[in-house]
């Protein structure tokens, strides 16, 4: 038993995490102390001074544990790591706007590629973006390929040199052919894409260097073919150069600049990075649920939880106000890149101009969002409002629920149930049910029992409620929905009436009919079939409903079976083992049936020895 007062006098005074557990045991907030008993006796202590959304969570908290660390930094370490793992839910946590892309160049290979790539892994290869766009991204390649002429093509080396005639590319000029066998060795293979890293890092003063050296060394030995080319390579670096964004020639140190803005209770942030004196790329995040929050922690959190994933640390990090623990997050920073990270914040002149550059992208974000959001609920509201007409519904079904029943030829069944809230999926409402009134196959039934299950538990709350038990807001099975729609026909729509009206439920109730392709086709009522158009916005948001409901009971019933077949009675049995059982569960289909089986059925199935195991654990039971 968890006694608060023992646990508060025997916290430690030495740094670590504190980790806050709701009564059903999930984390719902992580935080890291340089003296642990100080800080979370804080959150026990008067309220006065508590945020709404620290009073929030410590009416959630149930217990809390704790990990002791050696350092602040070790504790701020495994913050991060913990954050990452669980997301609480009163955790700050980001939202990447999107998934942007990379160019990557296999290094670490014998003969190197360079291709796109969406994901950052630490394989050894050489990554460099983000990038804004797939279109910055094929740019860029399309230059590589013009100056360098990399092979693009799918070709495997050293296995395919000198199998086949070499493709189009080489004869426009745009490949130097690695595949023509005795043209470039690996190492004349390797030093090309050594260029093309150094390339993309943005080092086009050294490189521009060593092809003037080369091209003078050939124009000396009266290669001017060659000479020719580099002259040409160094012109096309130099062009390409000078479109790029200089942000200062004198002082090149890589630098993040990092801004934000508030809006609707979110944090739009922007990082821009500057390698060698240029801006290189950004991404975009979102952060929700910022009520309550002070500016400096949610860019404390920020800049913590970016780089614990980042591989590229920079030299600087140009923030637009100061954060939390500056001085130990530029530490930490610091000993895993292997040198000096400033954290800086800049109040006037040449680096001030750079952040209101990054803050006034941020505000565009947030702005952006803002009409994205309009123009959606503009969408959904239009969605609903059309589907009230044609069903010809008293009020707009703010809250739809659908219901799928998932099984194996009767076995193991299952149903889910899927939340719709003002036209979106509402995926922490979608609930899971095992059948457990009978076995076979009959979904009128099982839709009739997860209905009944479904209403009972929302009166339970009701009462729960009323009684001061619980919070609104605790409830799993509240409010009631204002529709609901089965993925079924008519035989599971008067199955459900039929329920509905015994517990006397006030709830419009359609069936989702499919056609001879298992597509969906429409809705049918008490009265009969409701035709739409496929063309129409209501036709596609049941179709997304009806994929949604099936996709999601077939995901629970997969987990279901596999839960079984890791864990069964069959495991206290000597001598069934994972094949064998797995052969059991497979035919028979459920434990009951096992257990009703006589030997000679169970040797159709398994051994003479372990059928005679599994018959007479079974019926020695009985």
């Amino acid at each position: 038993m968890f006694n608060l007062e023992e646990e508060l006098k025997n916290l430690p005074n030495q740094p670590g995490v504190y980790i806050m557990h709701n009564r059903e045991g999930e984390i719902i907030y992580i935080g890291k102390a340089k003296i642990l008993k100080n800080r979370v006796k804080q959150y026990f202590q008067s309220n006065k001074n508590h945020s709404p959304k620290v009073l929030a969570m410590v009416s959630n908290i149930s217990y809390f544990e704790y990990i002791v660390t050696d350092t602040e930094i070790e504790a701020l370490v495994l913050e991060c790591n913990l954050i990452k793992k669980h997301k609480p839910k009163y955790n700050i946590l980001l939202k990447d706007d999107k998934q942007y892309p990379y160019i990557k160049v296999t290094i670490n290979e014998e003969y190197p590629k360079i291709f796109m790539s969406r994901t950052l892994k630490r394989d050894g290869a050489k990554y460099f973006g983000p990038y804004t766009s797939m279109q910055t991204v094929k740019g860029t390649i399309d230059i590589v390929q013009k100056i360098f002429k990399p092979p693009l093509c799918r070709r495997k080396f050293p296995e395919d040199i000198g199998k086949g005639r070499p493709c189009l590319n080489y004869h426009i000029d745009r490949c130097f052919a690695p595949c023509i066998y005795g043209k470039i060795s690996k190492d004349e293979y390797r030093k090309v894409f050594f260029d093309i890293c150094s390339f993309l890092e943005g080092n086009h003063g050294a490189l521009i260097a060593d092809l003037t050296e080369k091209m003078k060394e050939a124009s000396k030995n009266t290669e001017f073919e060659k000479a020719a080319a580099l002259r040409d390579k160094i012109s096309a670096i130099r062009n390409f150069e000078e479109k790029q964004k200089i942000i200062n020639t004198d002082k090149q140190t890589d630098t993040d600049i990092i801004a934000f803005c508030l809006s609707q209770n979110k944090a739009f942030i922007e990082i821009f990075f500057i390698r060698t004196g240029r801006i290189t790329g950004r991404k975009s995040y979102r952060i929700d649920d910022i009520k309550d929050i002070e500016r400096e922690e949610i860019l404390s959190d920020f800049v913590k939880q970016y780089y614990a994933d980042s591989d590229s640390i920079p030299t600087e990090i140009l923030l637009q106000e100061k954060i939390v623990d500056g001085e130990l997050i530029s530490d930490w920073l610091s000993s895993r890149k292997g040198k000096k990270v400033v954290i800086t914040v800049s109040q006037r002149g040449y680096k001030k101009s750079l952040v209101d550059l990054v803050r006034k992208n941020a505000e565009i974000s947030a702005e952006n969002y803002r009409i994205t959001g309009l123009k959606l609920s503009e969408t959904k509201d239009k969605i609903t409002a059309e589907l009230a007409k044609k069903l010809k519904l008293d009020k707009l079904p703010v809250r739809i629920e659908s219901y799928d029943i998932s099984n194996i030829q009767g076995a193991d069944n299952v149903a889910s149930m899927v939340v719709f809230v003002n036209g979106r999926p509402s995926k922490k409402d979608y609930r899971n049910f095992k059948i457990k009134s009978f076995e076979g196959a009959n979904d009128y039934l099982a839709m009739q029992e997860v209905i009944y299950r479904r209403f009972r538990h929302a009166k339970e709350e009701e009462n729960l409620i009323k009684s001061g038990q619980i919070k609104e807001n605790e409830a799993r099975f509240l409010p009631l929905p204002d529709l609901i729609l089965l993925d079924g026909g008519k035989g599971q729509l008067s199955a459900v009436l039929q329920i509905l009206e015994t517990i006397d439920a006030d709830v419009k109730v359609f069936g989702m009919v499919k056609d001879n392709r298992h597509k969906t086709r429409g809705l049918v009522s008490a009265e009969g079939e409701i035709s739409f158009l496929p063309t129409d916005s209501v036709f596609r948001f049941i179709t997304n409903v009806q994929d949604e409901v099936h996709k999601t009971a077939i995901g629970y019933h997969r987990d279901s079976r596999s839960k079984a077949l890791t864990r069964s009675e069959l495991d206290e049995i000597k001598g069934i083992g994972k094949v064998k059982k797995s052969r059991l569960l497979s035919h028979f289909k459920s434990i009951e049936k096992i257990k009703a089986a006589d030997i000679s059925e169970l040797e159709k199935v398994i051994d003479k020895t372990s059928a005679k195991s599994v018959f007479d654990y079974f019926n020695s039971k009985k």
